[in-house]
């Protein structure tokens, strides 16, 4: 995992939630951590972590992602026991 990955990471525990996360930088540190991205039907998307998945809607028409969507990420990392 790089820097920006683990910066990444960082901002995804930030309390409050943040805002401005780009959904790049979070695809970027999905898949340093061997998850696999998985395109559904229109923007849905599935995140797949060590058998654990949650499915999201990728944000449009920006980059940022959304608080829940945040939450919902940061939850499938904690249940795999990946912290900041």
């Amino acid at each position: 995992m790089n820097n920006k990955q683990k910066k990444t990471l960082l901002n995804i525990y930030t309390n409050p939630v943040l805002k401005n996360i780009k959904w790049t930088s979070v695809k970027s540190l999905i898949i340093a951590l061997s998850g696999v991205i998985e395109q559904g039907n229109g923007s849905r998307v599935r995140i797949v972590l060590e058998g654990m998945s949650v499915n999201i809607h990728t944000p449009h028409p920006g980059n940022e992602l959304k608080p829940y969507q945040v939450r919902a990420i940061r939850k499938l990392l904690k249940d795999q026991g990946i912290e900041e």
